[in-house]
């Protein structure tokens, strides 16, 4: 009942919106006609009255000049003949306006005909609906709704994709003018890989007799290293190495240059251990702050707090996805300049900011926070800049972004951590993401095979010629890619490319 109202109460609007159209187009048409009728009316007395006065003046000329008139009667029936096919045209112009009314008229008469013509085809409709609608009252509502889901999902999908791509040809029309607006926007979309620390460092060594040596009598040995270290040391079976296992990379590399300076030395018992790494302790913080500085000097980058220079140095020593954290950020803060370059930004911010952004990852304390945060945190306590502090804790995505310069920051840290080559990635990892796109375009209909090519980063699906359509491919690629954005996690951008391809072949006997 509630959908025969439904349709009821469409058709009813139908039928009186065109009722309105039809009273609104005779409206206008009476005041069209009226005022043909008033100026046609105007420009006869305009006329007559020019007319009238023109006469007077020629008869008073012809008066005061009658001696002279057998010379200038030729010239004044040449004006009056030119008067008269002015007075001609402009009564050619009268009878062509009333054809226009004519003309008017006659649309008027036609689009009345069409309404009742469309009138008869809204009643052929209603008929049509009626008896749909006894077909319908047979269905369960379940069914009904289903039905009437499924017509609408198909209706906005079409719908989407012509407005998609009309909007993407306006940007197009649009580039020059919204090519910053449209680049931030860009970027902003690219995901962002959280980075993992190494935990364990190996320290090779010439001969397996030099681990009864590591370890001392009774383990005193050890037990000093990884005491004045804070680095568990692992002796196996595992020839010719020894594993130093801490999640502080720098106690790790402490730890390495100290057992090898004292297997070196040959002399290894706890008062000479704890004496190499004191010293050892203090050559590698010299290096640290030596490191930290020469990577500003070599970025241009100046001001730097001490504090800051040191933790830029202890980067030197920490990696993610094997790719060491030093020269990832020393990447991103030339990756950073040059984009910032490029749009017109301030190149020394984006280029500190880049350099400062993994901070975090290097902290000498450890409290329970996102990298991105603590290091936002610590710049904010050694003075950086707002926008430098903003891009730091927001290339995450853990706050939200209050400058230009923050996603430039996050898509230039994600270039170069999702460049090929530059992290190492689990194996099974990597089948399971390139699995994962294949099944997810095979789960679509028509699709006969995809293909996850250059490291998952783009997409082949192949497709049925019979099943699906140009239009359907438009479609299916947008909604691949849209799926793949919002149910997995990858590094970079997919390409989603689908192939249409139907071929003919016969053979000539």
């Amino acid at each position: 009942m509630e959908i025969i109202l439904y349709v009821s109460s469409i058709l009813g609007g139908a039928f009186g919106f065109f009722l309105i159209q039809k009273v609104i187009i005779k409206t206008k048409f009476k005041s069209i006609l009226s005022e043909a009728e008033k100026e046609a009316v105007n420009i006869k007395k305009t006329k007559a009255l020019e007319a009238k006065e023109h006469f007077l003046k020629l008869k008073s000329s012809h008066q005061k000049m009658i001696k002279d008139r057998e010379r200038k009667l030729q010239s004044s029936e040449d004006i009056n003949r030119n008067r008269e096919k002015n007075l001609q045209h402009k009564s050619e112009e009268i009878s062509r306006k009333s054809q226009n009314v004519e003309k008017i008229k006659s649309d008027y008469e036609k689009k009345t005909k069409l309404l009742q013509n469309k009138n008869i085809e809204l009643d052929k409709l209603q008929e049509k609906r009626i008896s749909e609608l006894s077909v319908i009252s047979d269905m369960s509502v379940e069914n009904a709704r289903a039905n009437l889901i499924e017509a609408l999902k198909d209706e906005a999908k079409t719908d989407a994709m012509i407005q998609v791509r009309e909007i993407i040809e306006e940007a197009k029309l649009n580039a020059n003018k919204e090519a910053k607006k449209i680049v931030i926007q860009s970027i902003q979309r690219v995901a962002t890989e959280q980075a993992v620390e190494n935990s364990v460092s190996v320290f090779n060594i010439e001969s397996d007799d030099i681990k009864g040596r590591i370890i001392g009598r009774e383990g005193r040995n050890i037990r000093a290293i990884e005491a004045a270290t804070g680095v568990e040391i692992i002796v196996d079976d595992t020839p010719e190495a020894i594993i130093l296992s801490c999640f502080d990379p720098v106690r790790r590399e402490i730890a390495r240059l100290s057992l090898h300076q004292l297997v070196s030395d040959g002399r290894i018992h706890p008062a000479r251990i704890e004496e190499v790494v004191s010293k050892i302790k203090k050559q590698l913080e010299d290096e640290i702050v030596e490191t930290g500085k020469r990577t500003c000097i070599d970025l241009g980058i100046h001001n730097l707090r001490p504090e800051l220079i040191r933790m830029v140095g202890r980067m030197k020593f920490r990696s993610s996805y094997g790719q060491n954290l030093l020269k990832h950020s020393r990447e991103v803060a030339n990756l950073a300049s040059i984009m910032a370059a490029e749009l017109g930004l301030n190149v020394k911010l984006a280029k500190r900011a880049g350099l400062l952004h993994d901070i975090g990852k290097v902290p000498d304390e450890e409290p329970e926070l996102p990298h991105a945060i603590l290091g936002m945190n610590i710049a904010k306590k050694f003075g950086e800049k707002e926008v430098v502090c903003n891009a730091i804790g927001a290339h995450h995505d853990e706050i939200e972004m209050t400058s230009l310069i923050s996603p430039i920051v996050q898509v230039c840290d994600a270039i170069s951590g999702a460049r090929p080559g530059a992290r190492r990635e689990i194996v099974d990892a990597y089948i399971k993401r390139l699995n994962d796109l294949e099944s997810l375009a095979l789960s679509y209909d028509g699709v006969s095979s995809a293909y996850a090519i250059q490291a998952g980063r783009e997409l082949r699906v192949m497709v049925e010629s019979d099943k699906v359509s140009d239009k359907k491919s438009d479609e299916l690629s947008f909604s691949i890619s849209r799926q793949i954005q919002t149910e997995m996690t990858y590094p970079g951008q997919v390409k989603v490319t689908v192939i249409r391809e139907k071929r003919a072949v016969n053979y000539a006997k």
